[in-house]
């Protein structure tokens, strides 16, 4: 089942290991069990650091295809239920490293409040293996399951257990229970999963005290932000010598799920997930202090002009300035199939992703400016564009609606209430609307749906704190000043016009250059 080339990387792997694991398989008969026993098999058969009997079974798993990691007879809270394959492979192999010591990829202050939690949390994360959203979820449980013996985590293949699929109504992956309730779906990172545990259990940073919160000297810089701008905007400070602290929900940003990225300068071909690997290995050259995984939960002001930041885990630390660099994102739909299928059929850029669809069927969602323009540029590329408007009329202005009307390959359907996404094969092949003026639920074959519905700047925390337009934009000069002293902003959440990684590093640059021209003049 597993090719050479993935058992010599988990043989490699498995040296940095410093205590052994275990794999124990559940009780009973099933159709798959042969071929789960032989997929543990070639992996224990790697090391012996991994060790498996597939006749020492466990009657308390949840069924026959199901196994538990254990470390030297101790429970770690990891269960698999299913054949990890796919992108769970991944989810697989880190949980055996770290059940075996390895270095946990959780930022410290995430960990301290993960040990902390008291209550018995149960999370079961039912996922597809070919979705590329679901490795992040299950791996972060995983991670929690190993700091806190009150955790746990079964990740579940939906595709082998429709009927707790059906039963509870999953309509997308990765889809989060916990303690047998609905927890989260859709695509989310650690820092919304600390959020969400935080609203369910709100004591939950209570125990805090000083001494358990990290103690980080005052920055001269905080960027807050880890897509291109803000990356950019840490790299220019920390090469100028100034203490630099970044804090990102992720490195990388929405830039991540980016499938394919051609119109970075210099760089004909890359993928969101190299270009943020690339931009965590640029970050690590410089003494860059990397917070991870987290949020902002608010910021303040000291009575000598510097800044405080106090994250969502707890931890506060003062800087002298702060470049805020968090983008935007998209506006969504919120229908079933937006979030799972992402990189899959469902796009947000029509520059950036369109020509993946030459020649295809597509629909744009969204009658105004932006629909319209994406549908035009679109025309020219794949083989027919239909723009789906939930008003009675299109919003775009009448100039871009005339244009589009003369395209033979445009039309317009309005009045339609865009209601799911479908895919055949991990890939977007219909769209269902609903006909607002006479309630008929409809279906559209196609290759991918284009929302273009607007854009939200994720700016929320900072309103009332430094000067948003109406849309929400940070409002910035043309240094990236906004009107708050110290503090700068750049890339996708503020004011400056078009959304592109390359004005968007550019930017990020830009700020950094004026928050070491204000530092020196302090």
């Amino acid at each position: 089942m597993l090719d050479q080339g993935l058992l010599d990387a988990v043989k490699s792997y498995s040296e940095n290991m410093t205590r052994p694991i275990s794999f124990v398989i559940g009780t009973g008969e099933h159709e798959k069990k042969a071929e789960l026993v032989d997929f543990l098999n070639q992996i224990a058969g790697t090391t012996d650091k991994i060790n498996f009997d597939a006749a020492a079974t466990d009657d308390s798993l949840p069924s026959p295809i199901s196994f538990k990691i254990t470390t030297e007879g101790q429970e770690t809270g990891i269960v698999f239920s299913g054949i990890p394959g796919g992108h769970e492979f991944t989810s697989l192999i880190l949980a055996i490293l770290q059940a075996g010591g390895h270095t946990l990829k959780l930022d410290e202050s995430i960990q301290k409040m993960v040990k902390r939690i008291g209550h018995p949390l149960q999370f079961q994360t039912y996922v597809s293996l070919s979705c590329h959203n679901c490795p992040e979820v299950v791996q972060a449980l995983n991670q929690f399951a190993l700091l806190n013996d009150s955790i746990s985590n079964e990740m579940i293949d939906g595709g082998l257990f429709q009927e707790q699929v059906e039963a509870n109504n999953i309509q997308g992956v990765p889809a989060v229970f916990l303690n047998g309730k609905p927890f989260l779906n859709g695509k989310v990172d650690t820092a919304r999963i600390i959020d969400k545990l935080q609203e369910q259990y709100p004591d939950l940073l209570s125990a805090v005290s000083e001494d358990d919160a990290e103690q980080l000297e005052r920055q001269d810089v905080t960027v807050i932000g880890g897509g291109p701008a803000g990356v950019a905007a840490a790299i220019y400070t920390a090469r100028k010598g100034l203490k630099v602290t970044i804090v990102a929900d992720r490195i990388g940003g929405q830039v991540k799920d980016t499938q394919s990225i051609e119109n970075l300068i210099s760089v004909p071909l890359t993928t969101g997930t190299e270009l943020s690997a690339n931009f965590e290995k640029h970050l690590n050259e410089y003494d860059i202090n990397i917070k991870e995984h987290v949020s902002v939960k608010e910021l303040g002001e000291t009575e000598d002009e510097n800044y405080t930041i106090e994250l969502n885990t707890g931890e506060k630390f003062e800087t002298r300035s702060i470049i805020l660099a968090t983008g935007a994102q998209w506006r969504k739909l919120n229908v079933p199939g937006e979030e799972e299928y992402v990189g899959s059929g469902v796009a947000y850029c029509a520059h950036c992703d369109g020509p993946f669809f030459k020649g295809k069927k597509i629909a744009v969602v969204g009658g105004g400016n932006s629909g319209v323009e994406a549908a035009l540029d679109l025309a020219g590329i794949v083989e027919h564009v239909t723009v789906i408007e939930f008003a009675d009329d299109l919003k775009a202005d009448q100039v871009l609606i005339n244009k589009a009307q003369s395209k033979d390959n445009i039309d317009f359907i309005t009045s339609a209430a865009t209601k799911e996404i479908k895919a055949t094969d991990g890939k977007v092949s219909s769209l269902i609307y609903e006909d607002r003026t006479t309630g008929e639920t409809k279906e559209l074959d196609l290759s991918a749906v284009f929302v273009q519905i607007g854009l939200v700047p994720n700016s929320e925390f900072v309103k009332g704190f430094v000067d948003v337009n109406r849309f929400g934009e940070i409002e910035i000069d043309e240094a990236c000043k906004t009107d708050r002293k110290g503090i700068f902003a750049a890339g996708d959440v503020t004011t400056v016009p078009f959304k592109q990684i390359n004005i968007a590093m550019g930017e990020g640059s830009k700020a950094a250059l004026s928050a070491f021209e204000y530092l020196v003049m302090q």
